[in-house]
Order: structure tokens, then sequence, then C-alpha cells
């Protein structure tokens, strides 16, 4: 099995989850390629966290404080980046000049003038592979109904709603942190952090966004810092963006809304999707992750909503029954198998089985730079 030695830049939750994956790997047993983590850069290489990497990480050889160390070290392969949103394209750039592939995270950039220059380095740089985070559509529900988007299933499209919901923030003493502070984070706020998630289907489907009418709200504006002073909290909390959607497949255009809010009561982690057309429709929840809900429509038939349990039906085989229930931490498992798949064999088994591509991150930033237009100006925006 060949191995491909990763070096992590960053040490948080999702820094994490990719150690776990990578300890997991037996869990795919149809994979001829498998990560190996070597290289750690994180800001603090004494704090205690990171006693966690060295114990449970056998193959890591270097924990260092500078990014540039672990770009230089030859054993790195391919860098994992997971850092905050203004460090994306210094420290995406860096990793194309040294010759590395990349798995980074969302949103690409803090903003489209980064995301455009991080896009121009893949350019010039031809022979990295480089791929961007997001888990959620390796759900097996969404997985079919991907599957139904690639058949046709849906016939004319009418609506489509997606959306990413936290009540993360609703506590207005809750300690601000860099998602929170413009310089870090961005102007997009809450689109930037969750909004990618939200616009991964859509994208994939090929759909196009015309223009955008956004609402943006702050609602808390100062919070507490890390010692109890109250200060300007900045960012965006909640975004509700209502597009015009296009199909170039058939120039059908249609409703498309999209709502990311860090402020939603009653909201835990829910990502959703929905897909309204004329011969199926479909609707999922990270509420009910194990469950699709769709209604196939016959011309003078009943329009009957079914529930569909669908187990561990995965892109990419693991040792998991079907029969069982599919959480979080598998989605990442699957996730860096389409990344190591696709890397290895230069194709994936089916569109949605890809890892969201800089193409579609690209796609995201001209909404979200629309969509602060529109809130500035309260006008219905071009996305171009």
């Amino acid at each position: 099995m060949r191995t491909v030695r990763f070096g992590l830049v960053g040490s948080g939750f999702m820094g994490r989850e990719f150690a776990s994956a990578a300890a997991r790997w037996m869990h795919l047993p149809e994979m001829t390629i498998r990560p190996e983590i070597v290289a750690l850069c994180t800001r603090n290489p004494a704090a205690p966290k990171i006693d966690w990497f060295r114990e449970h990480i056998p193959t890591l050889r270097q924990v260092t404080g500078d990014y540039r160390e672990l770009l230089d070290n030859p054993d790195v392969e391919a860098v994992y980046i997971a850092v905050p949103h203004h460090l994306h394209e210094a420290f995406y750039l860096e990793t194309f000049e040294a010759g590395k592939h990349l798995m980074g995270e969302k949103p690409f950039g803090i903003d489209r003038k980064a995301n455009d220059a991080i896009l121009a380095g893949i350019e010039r740089h031809p022979g990295c592979f480089v791929r961007c985070a997001s888990q959620y559509i390796f759900f097996p529900a969404i997985q079919r109904m991907g599957r139904m988007l690639e058949q046709g299933a849906f016939g004319t499209i009418l609506e489509v709603n997606t959306g990413f919901l936290h009540s993360s923030d609703l506590n207005p003493e809750k300690p601000i942190n860099w998602k929170r502070m413009l310089e870090y984070n961005g102007a997009y706020g809450c689109m930037g952090d969750l909004g990618p998630h939200a616009c991964v289907i859509p994208l994939r489907a090929g759909w196009v966004p015309l223009s955008v009418r956004a609402v943006l709200s702050n609602i808390m504006r100062e919070r507490p810092d890390e010692h109890g002073v109250r200060v300007p909290c900045e960012t965006w909390d909640n975004a509700t963006l209502l597009c015009d959607m296009k199909d170039p497949r058939s120039d059908d255009v249609f409703p498309f809304t999209v709502r990311t809010q860090r402020i939603a009561p009653g909201q835990k982690n829910n990502w959703y999707v929905e897909i309204m057309g004329t011969r199926a429709s479909a609707r999922f929840t990270l509420n009910d992750a194990n469950t699709l809900e769709v209604l196939e429509y016959e011309p003078g038939g009943e329009q009957a909503w079914r529930r569909l349990d669908m187990g561990h039906e995965v892109a990419y085989p693991s040792i998991t029954s079907a029969l069982f229930q599919f959480g979080l931490s598998d989605a990442i498992l699957q996730m860096w198998g389409a990344f190591l798949y696709e890397f290895e064999r230069d194709g994936v088994p089916h569109s949605f089985a890809r890892c969201v591509t800089p193409t579609e991150s690209a796609a995201w930033h001209k909404l979200f730079t629309a969509a602060l237009e529109s809130h500035a100006t309260g006008a219905t925006v071009a996305v171009s």
C-alpha cells in the first residue's frame, strides 16, 4: 500500500479529526493508499494539548512553531492546513512553492482577492494536487441525493434551500474568538465559515448563481475578551441569501435560498439541503442524519414523502455494515478517503464522491462578495 506522508498545520478540532481518521484507515479496506502524519506545526509546540498528538501519532517526527520549517521538511509530501482565514493566502501559496500537495480549509482565502491569488498559485504549480475540506457531502443521504441529481431524477428544479444553523453564539457572555474578528475572519462573517458547506451541493450539481439579495445581521455587537472586558464584535452573526439560480443544461432559473446562522435558537450543528422538482423532491437535515426524505411523483398519483433509513451506504467501502448508523467522524474519514483516492487514481467513482475543488471555492467567493454589496445597498446584485 502506498503511503503519503502528511504535515499538519493547525492543532484544533479538524486537525485532531484528521489524526483520528488516519488512525482508523483500516476501516477503508479497498484503499490502496493511506496517509501517515509525520509533522505538526502549531503556534505553541510546548502547549499541553500537543501531548495528545505526540501520544496518539507514533509516526510524528517533527513538531514546530514555524510552518516554513514543516514545508522545508523533505519527508512531507502533502499538507493539511487548518488555520484562521487571514492566513490562507500566504500559507497555501507557500505550500505550492514548496511543491507540496494541499488539503486546505474553507473558505479558501479570507476574501475574493485572496482566493484569486490562491487559484493563480495553483495554475502556476499544476503538479500540486489541491482540494478543500468539506465533510458533509459524504453523508450517505447526500450521496443518494447526488445520484438522483446525476440521473436527472428531480425533473425541472422548482427551488433549492440549503443552510447551516448553529446556536453557538446565542449566549452573549461567550468570550470573543477569531471568528468574531474582522481581521482574522474577514468581512463575510458567518458566510465565510458556514456558507461553503451550504453551497457545496448546488455548486456540485452544476447550478450557477445569477443574482443575490442578502440580509446580514450583526446581533451581538460586543463580547467579553479573555479578561472579561467587553470589546467590539464586528462580524455578521446571521445571513440569509435569496438567489436566482440557473441550470445551464436547461436554462431554467429557480430560487435558491442559503441561510447561515450562528445565532439560531434550538440548533446545535444543523446542515440541511432541500431540493424540490417536478418529478421528485428530497430533503436532508443533520438533525436526522441517517434519514433521507424523498417524494417521487407520478402524473395523477399521490404525493407522499417516504423516509429512507440510509445506514452506512458510503462512497468508499467501509468495514462497517450498511445496516449501522453513520456519523461525523465517518464523514471525515470518507472525505480523506476521497482525497487520497483521487490523488492516486486521478478520478473518483462519481461526481459527488469528490472533495470540494478550488473552482467551487471561487464560485462561493463570487456569491459572498455580491451578498456583501447587496446588503450594503439594499439591492439585488448580479453574481459575477
